[in-house]
């Protein structure tokens, strides 16, 4: 089949130039899954723990004041956060705001460091208060 060549070609991945709004879309797809599947496992043991008795939920408080526990809680805080702000970004986007190019990449740096530093100031928090 010959292609009309009065009809341009799709862009391509190799035509686009990489930019901080490509990854933070990727991100906030990326931390849904994490979100659903990391966050629905750990919330169904420690409901499951909780209802099991005294020896089951220590056994998950002291998986979850390890540090694999603490690494997974700090994880899934900044996939939490990480995916609101990138639902606030959105809703102004679908509002008709930000899609000039600087305004576009402004709110995506915006989106990560609002993560990370929220993030960061929760669990210093936490960590203040001796977990």
């Amino acid at each position: 089949m010959a292609r009309n060549t009065a009809r341009p070609l799709s862009p391509h991945l190799q035509i686009y130039k990489w930019g901080p709004h490509m990854a933070v879309s990727i991100l906030n797809r990326a931390m849904g899954v994490g979100l659903a599947t990391v966050g629905i496992a750990a919330i169904t043991w420690w409901l499951v723990s909780a209802a099991s008795g005294e020896a089951a939920y220590d056994a998950f408080l002291k998986c979850a004041h390890s540090w694999l526990g603490i690494v997974v809680g700090v994880g899934l805080t900044f996939a939490w956060l990480l995916h609101f702000f990138a639902g606030v970004r959105h809703f102004f986007l679908d509002a008709g705001a930000g899609f000039e190019l600087n305004a576009n990449r402004t709110w995506a740096w915006s989106t990560l460091l609002g993560a990370v530093i929220v993030t960061g100031a929760i669990w210093l928090f936490i960590a203040g208060k001796g977990l």
